[in-house]
């Protein structure tokens, strides 16, 4: 899948992908008509960034992300490297098994219209959520939620579906502790023996949940959300119909929209950022408002309505 020369477009693939037959197909036929559009596949990490340093280099117009969360993250990092003139514009070719930040956003998630829509869709510039100085751009997510996505192969919303009494039992059966720590955010701070955390600039995680219903990717905020620990069933289930009524604030439930937001943990604090894996004793997650040209629907659900397009990448 390897082209030459000077191509406008370049796509990211992830290795994963490279051979699936929908992916080829749609590239070759959108060559067909005309774009130009040259292919990179990664094979182990670190390779993303590094392609998107040879794009920047070559002067591609725009790059697209071929992957789920984890390689859009990655992309992300690397344009976040270079000056903001010189960004690229990124699309998106959702290839994941979750694909949390493509579905907020709206995209198409059959290979030859979400390419389709990668090449020739309007560009938005969206905030760029950093977590210290290490970029992002959909959702970290911590705690209990983090904790289940990295140890097992059942996600935060299985789980919840699948009743409050087997999420009691697994809790119990791992001796589950709260995580302890301090929360600041511009107005306000609390001490907290944390459930679940999520700092939203888009709106889902975990493979489909809304932890942030009301985000914005072009706002300069971050929705908040913090669950408090519980120590019943009763109280369990209280969480979760409180979970059901976001964005209101419950009696465990908070729900704020921050320009920032920094944390204490009194031990290492599991966080996910955009599906990747990390253990954090102290962060603070600021915006880099406008940071990302990108490639967008054109409803998309994720952008602030009063706001314009950019001229045509």
């Amino acid at each position: 899948m390897a082209s030459h020369g000077k191509e406008s477009t370049w796509l990211i693939l992830n290795g994963k992908s490279a051979q699936q037959p929908e992916v080829r197909e749609a590239v070759e036929t959108l060559r067909h008509q005309g774009h130009d559009l040259g292919v990179r596949v990664t094979w182990e990490g670190g390779d993303g960034v590094r392609l998107v340093d040879a794009a920047v280099e070559a002067g591609a117009k725009r790059v697209i992300a071929g992957g789920g969360d984890g390689s859009i993250n990655e992309v992300v990092r690397g344009l976040m490297q270079h000056p903001e003139a010189r960004r690229p514009a990124l699309g998106i070719l959702p290839l994941g098994s979750a694909n949390d930040f493509a579905n907020g956003l709206g995209l198409p998630l059959a290979a030859r219209p979400a390419l389709e829509l990668a090449l020739t869709g309007e560009v938005r510039r969206v905030d760029a959520g950093l977590l210290d100085d290490e970029a992002f751009i959909n959702v970290a997510s911590g705690g209990f939620g983090a904790e289940i996505t990295t140890s097992t192969p059942v996600g935060l919303k299985r789980l919840l579906g699948g009743g409050a009494y087997s999420l009691m039992g697994m809790l119990k059966a791992w001796n589950y502790q709260p995580f302890e720590g301090h929360i600041r955010w511009p107005e306000g701070e609390a001490r907290v023996p944390l459930f679940m955390l999520a700092i939203g600039n888009g709106s889902q995680a975990g493979g489909g949940q809304r932890l942030a219903p009301s985000a914005r990717i072009d706002d300069g905020l971050f929705e908040l959300l913090f669950v408090r620990h519980f120590q019943s069933l009763g109280e369990l289930k209280r969480i979760i119909d409180e979970l059901e009524n976001l964005p209101q604030d419950g009696e465990f439930v908070r729900y704020l929209r921050v320009p920032w937001v920094e944390f204490d943990s009194d031990g290492a604090f599991p966080l996910n950022l955009d599906g990747e894996p990390r253990r954090y004793h102290h962060f603070r997650a600021s915006l880099a408002r406008e940071a990302i040209p990108l490639v967008v629907p054109s409803k998309c659900p994720l952008l602030d309505e009063n706001a314009g397009a950019m001229p045509d990448a």
